[in-house]
């Protein structure tokens, strides 16, 4: 303009931004422009969209101005901190040797063909090949090589269960991480990676994701996801993993060991999930339960102590139930949760079950 301002900007964000100074003093001189930049420390991800910027131009004795608001089009993604890539390294590494890359190469594991060679002490006698035994006048057996090109479904569950704290973050982030990592690996191995986060409606559905571009399409949908107060429907999750899993997959349900969730919602439709593909079922365990399980101090803490031992009892006769149906069952604290699972798919892999 032709004249000089001087006042104060505000610019307006949610609480949950971090906006570390949302007033700025202006001294513009006339006809100039001047960048203004606020910085923001967003403490949890999502979506977050600025309110409006507010201007307060002051006249020359400071006693009076004119203030007004402008409707502004910023927003931010804050996206998911993936605090388990720290173990993807490590994960990496036993994949190379799993896969053979490595000095180590496995033998008599996995389900692809790779080789022929010479009976040694200590072979699987499941290995050898009676033909290629009869035409080469020595024993031979057949080399494995984990496989590769399989199937990895990763299915979020967001509903109650989902909305439990544990510490200071719902269960739901421990669960996004696992996913994370989880991905990663897989597509790093050679696997197709899809994910599918549900409670009784789609809320995420990232399919055919390229290596490359896993973790990006990942963060991208897991970063508005949130925690629904709702029963989760299992039986048409079940449904949308069946749709999307055709052929032999390895089905990872991140949920809650609740009793009602397991014993009303997954437990009876897991027999269809089994029947065709390899189910692992990951839950987050409160790492609080073993601390209040031990305490002895007082009859309070007697008292607390059976609450947990209760608890912690009713979550392993839940996992054994599971492990039945034909589930395997990863139950751990949410720092842990995401490298166990990683080392259960390594497992699954190393051994030729996915």
């Amino acid at each position: 303009g032709r004249r000089r301002v001087r006042g104060l900007l505000r610019d307006a964000w949610p609480p949950s931004a971090g906006v570390v100074a949302d007033r700025v003093a202006v001294d513009l001189p006339a006809g100039e422009r001047r960048l203004v930049e606020t910085v923001l420390r967003p403490t949890r991800r999502s979506d977050r969209v600025a309110d409006r910027v507010t201007v307060r131009s002051l006249g020359p004795l400071g006693l009076a101005g004119r203030q007004g608001s402008h409707a502004v089009p910023w927003a931010v993604r804050v996206l998911p901190p993936f605090q388990a890539r720290r173990h993807l390294p490590s994960r990496l590494a036993r994949l190379r040797e799993i896969d053979g890359r490595s000095a180590v190469r496995i033998r008599g594991q996995g389900t692809e063909f790779d080789s022929l060679r010479e009976y040694v002490r200590g072979d699987d006698v499941r290995s050898i090949d009676w033909r290629a035994t009869a035409r080469h006048g020595g024993v031979v057996v057949r080399t494995w090589r984990p496989e590769r090109d399989r199937h990895v479904l990763i299915v979020l569950d967001t509903g109650r269960t989902s909305a439990g704290r544990v510490g200071d973050e719902p269960r739901l982030d421990a669960a996004i991480d696992t996913a994370l990592l989880l991905g990663a690996l897989a597509a790093r191995a050679g696997d197709r990676v899809d994910l599918l986060a549900y409670d009784r409606q789609v809320r995420a559905d990232v399919a055919r994701l390229e290596a490359t571009d896993v973790l990006r399409r990942m963060v991208g949908a897991l970063a508005v996801l949130e925690p629904e107060l709702l029963e989760t429907d299992y039986r048409q999750l079940t449904a949308e993993i069946l749709s999307r899993a055709g052929q032999h997959a390895l089905v990872v349900i991140v949920t809650g060991l609740d009793s009602s969730a397991v014993e009303l919602g997954l437990l009876p439709v897991l027999g269809r999930l089994t029947r065709r593909h390899t189910v692992l079922v990951a839950s987050v365990a409160d790492p609080r339960l073993a601390e209040l399980a031990a305490g002895r101090g007082d009859s309070d803490a007697v008292y607390a102590a059976a609450a947990a031992e209760h608890d912690r009892l009713a979550r392993a006769q839940l996992a054994e139930l599971l492990s039945r149906r034909g589930a395997h069952v990863v139950d751990q604290p949410p720092a842990d949760l995401p490298p166990a699972v990683a080392d259960a798919y390594l497992e699954l892999k190393a051994t030729g079950r996915l």
